[in-house]
This record gives C-alpha cells, sequence and structure tokens, in this order.
C-alpha cells in the first residue's frame, strides 16, 4: 500500500508548491493592477484568481496531509 501512497504524496506535494507559485505571480501581477483601480469597483479578475489558487492549495495540502497520515497509520501496524 506504501508503494501506492509515497507517489501520490510526493505528487500532491508538487501540486501544493505550483499552485502557491502561481497563486504569488498572480498576486504579483494584480498589486500592480489594482493601484489603479478605483474604490468600490468590487474584486478583480486577479483577486478571484487568487482566491481560487489559494483554495486549490489548500485542497491540495490537506489530501497531501491525509495521504501521509495514511502513510504514518499503515507503517504503525
Amino acid at each position: 500500500m506504501s508503494y501506492i501512497l509515497i507517489p501520490i504524496a510526493v505528487v500532491l506535494m508538487a501540486m501544493t508548491v505550483i499552485t502557491l507559485v502561481r497563486g504569488i505571480a498572480a498576486f504579483l501581477q494584480s498589486t500592480r493592477e489594482d493601484l489603479d483601480r478605483p474604490e468600490g469597483s468590487g474584486p478583480s479578475a486577479m483577486q478571484l484568481r487568487q482566491n481560487h489558487l489559494m483554495f486549490r492549495r489548500i485542497l491540495f495540502q490537506a489530501a497531501a496531509i491525509l495521504v501521509v497520515a495514511l502513510l504514518m497509520f499503515a507503517n504503525k501496524q
């Protein structure tokens, strides 16, 4: 079982890092755009993208933690 879970954990951790880097890149792009936006105009497309990427990062991170917990439980027995 651990032969299957270890590659899954590695892939999930890599996806977490990739999503984090993409979110930081979106944040850097949006700060330039948001300086010129009027107040109260609502969220920009880049802010919505940041929110979406943050949610995906949290999902990948939670899945990776779950897989690592399963690995620890499987190796304990």
